[in-house]
């Protein structure tokens, strides 16, 4: 179990043995779990047998089941029969639906014409809800249809063992956030699976490979799959895992080879102006030359589109230039990764090589260019990471000596004053994790704080995402600064938040488990990464502006208390004077001159000065009043112990 010191800090991360203790050997099929890789294209179930993990196959051999779901009949089609009905079908089938967990109907409302989807309309007409496709006659969320995949995968692995399974760990991408991780873990509950652990996908490819070959040090993990590109660095040592950095592009991956090739054969047939379908036709025969690239020197792209027979022959040569500006875009976001964690290529052992388009001859070749070592691919790139998962499972049952350690993708936060973003936990942070913070309230007589998380990198809260709020009550009534709330980020190995505020001279206490209706998407959150080094100057610049504005009100509010008590002290001019000072920092702070500001603060410190000087003298003398010039000087006197 884990130890925590009194700041909140993790001391002890958890055993691998949790949740539950080792079973007894008779207890072993009993507590079998498997590893999932829940993909967006293809998904893939592993288990460990004795010391050996093996991805579970159907009866061809074939390990990948096609994330496709039809709803055709009464019970829903998974896998390859699905595809087959897409040509009959093809609004009852649906696919990629992982892009859409822990998404609402307003984040897919520009994806929508993109994809193959009809969003239903929201029953309750709330906004912010969670998506819902309309499939035939059925209304489906993501959840759902990503539970009956599950369900096909759950009974593979059921028929592989001869027996139920009933718990199991699931990978999913690095930059999954709290929503989409949640709606995963729903998916799996509706499916019958208790989730053991959640493990971010390039960790899991890692696992695969560490455990293996008991290996020791700094290892890279390229995953370019067909949509996307994460590049993740892990430190591997004494059976601990550690992410050091994530990063990648959520807008990169193999498909966008395909589209480099069809628009390659576009301009040499002169054909334009397809339709959707034909581009559909014209793209899955890109796709197969570059498969036949990967193996032969030169490949013909063939497909019937806008009334032509386009039959154009490729050698793999031009086939490369067509993507090495798409390869060099994912070596920037290595170099990027291997910055953050203030490492070189020099420093990486290893480096782990996952999906798909990781076959491609170049890409490999440019890999090992830079890293400067031949990367590891004795596992097929399309299993590793269900392998790793699989690994997971049986150390979470059975015991291991590994420890697992994530990290959060992006950092966490409260809103302050002015709507600047203060951060509790910083990204990149191993996880299970808890911080706390102190905060104090802003106006006298303060009795409630309205405590508001977000996510993100930038500075200000404008810029980053909300992921919920919740309201202390019951602060005592005290002058602004004096009251003590610790507000507490509490990450767990699944990357789910918790937070809660206490003030610690009451003891009165908030908490929420953050859990919002819809989520970030890849791309969103790799477009906060990128924003984030792009504005840092920027953003820096604006919240020293807004601190400089909330601290002028600060000063504007406290004049403010005082002059309403202590008024009668100052003569009319004096009082006009100080109210024009007042007022001319109260202009001052709509602007954007964060100078000007504190040359107006500064000034109404002048004018205020003897004014606080008459306040003091009074406080002073009402302290005094009824006592003795001697009990006075003895009160003053040091103790005189004789």
């Amino acid at each position: 179990m884990p130890r925590w010191n009194p700041d909140g800090e993790v001391l002890m991360l958890l055993q691998i043995h949790e949740p539950g203790e080792t079973p007894e050997p008779h207890a072993l099929e009993r507590s079998q779990a498997i590893g999932i890789d829940l993909g967006t294209t293809n998904s893939v179930v592993a288990m460990v047998s004795g010391d050996h993990p093996e991805v579970l196959r159907d009866g061809s051999g074939d390990g990948l089941v096609p994330s496709v779901v039809a709803y055709v009949y009464d019970e829903p089609i998974v896998g390859r029969a699905a595809q087959a009905e897409l040509a009959q079908h093809p609004d009852l089938v649906i696919s990629s639906v992982k892009r859409l967990m822990g998404r609402g109907a307003a984040d897919v409302k520009t994806l929508a014409g993109a994809l193959p989807y009809q969003i239903a309309p929201d029953p309750d007409g709330k906004a912010g809800g969670m998506v819902r496709l309309k499939v035939g006659d059925r209304v489906l969320s993501p959840v759902e249809i990503s539970a009956d995949i599950l369900k096909a995968l759950k009974q593979r692995a059921e028929i592989s063992l001869g027996h139920k399974v009933e718990k199991a760990v699931i990978t999913v991408p690095a930059y999954f956030d709290d929503a989409a991780r949640t709606a995963t873990k729903d998916a799996a509950r509706v499916a019958g699976l208790e989730v053991l652990r959640l493990v971010n996908e390039p960790t899991a490819a890692a696992l695969a490979y560490g455990l293996d070959s008991a290996a020791e040090g700094i290892y890279a993990v390229y995953d370019l799959g067909g949509g996307t590109f994460d590049i993740s660095l892990l430190k591997l040592q004494k059976g601990v895992f550690q992410v050091l950095a994530t990063g990648g592009d959520a807008q990169l991956g193999g498909d966008d080879f395909d589209h480099a090739l069809a628009s390659w054969a576009m301009r040499r047939t002169g054909i334009t102006g397809l339709t959707s379908g034909e581009a559909k036709i014209l793209l899955q025969a890109a796709r197969a030359a570059k498969e036949r690239l990967t193996t032969a020197p030169g490949a013909e792209l063939k497909a019937k589109v806008a009334g032509h027979d386009v039959r154009q022959s490729i050698d793999r040569g031009t086939f490369e230039v067509l993507i090495e500006p798409l390869i060099g875009r994912t070596l920037r976001a290595c170099r990027q990764v291997l910055e953050d964690a203030k490492l070189t290529p020099a420093d990486v052992k290893g480096v782990v090589l996952v999906g798909g388009s990781t076959r491609v001859p170049l890409v490999r070749a440019f890999v090992a260019d830079f890293f400067k070592q031949e990367p590891l691919a004795d596992i097929d790139p399309d299993e590793v990471v269900a392998v790793g998962a699989a690994l997971q499972a049986k150390a979470l049952t059975q015991g291991s000596e590994t420890l697992l350690l994530d990290v959060i993708p992006l950092s966490l936060g409260i809103e302050t004053m002015g709507g600047i973003v203060e951060k509790v936990i910083e990204r990149n942070t191993p996880i299970p994790v808890t911080k706390a913070q102190d905060f104090t309230t802003y106006q006298d007589g303060q009795t409630g704080m309205l405590i508001h998380i977000v996510q993100g990198e930038r500075e200000t809260v404008d810029a980053c995402r909300s992921l919920g709020r919740f309201e202390l009550k019951g602060i005592p009534g005290m002058v602004a600064g004096a009251a003590r709330i610790r507000v507490t980020f509490a990450v767990d190995a699944d990357g789910l938040l918790t937070v809660s505020a206490e003030e610690r001279m009451t003891g009165v206490k908030a908490e929420i488990a953050v859990k919002p209706s819809y989520g970030l998407s890849d791309e969103q959150m790799a477009d906060m990464l990128r924003d984030s080094l792009t504005y840092a100057r920027e953003d820096m610049e604006k919240r020293l502006l807004l601190e400089s504005r909330v601290e002028a009100e600060r000063v504007l509010l406290a004049l403010k208390a005082a002059l309403a008590a202590d008024g009668a002290l100052l003569s009319s001019a004096e009082h006009a004077e100080i109210d024009r000072v007042a007022q001319k920092l109260k202009g001052l702070v709509a602007g954007d001159d964060r100078a000007r500001i504190h040359a107006g603060m500064e000034e109404l410190d002048r004018a205020t000065h003897d004014f606080a000087q008459k306040r003091m003298d009074r406080a002073i003398q009402a302290a005094l009043k009824g006592q003795r010039l001697d009990e006075v000087e003895a009160g003053m006197a040091p103790d005189n112990p004789n």
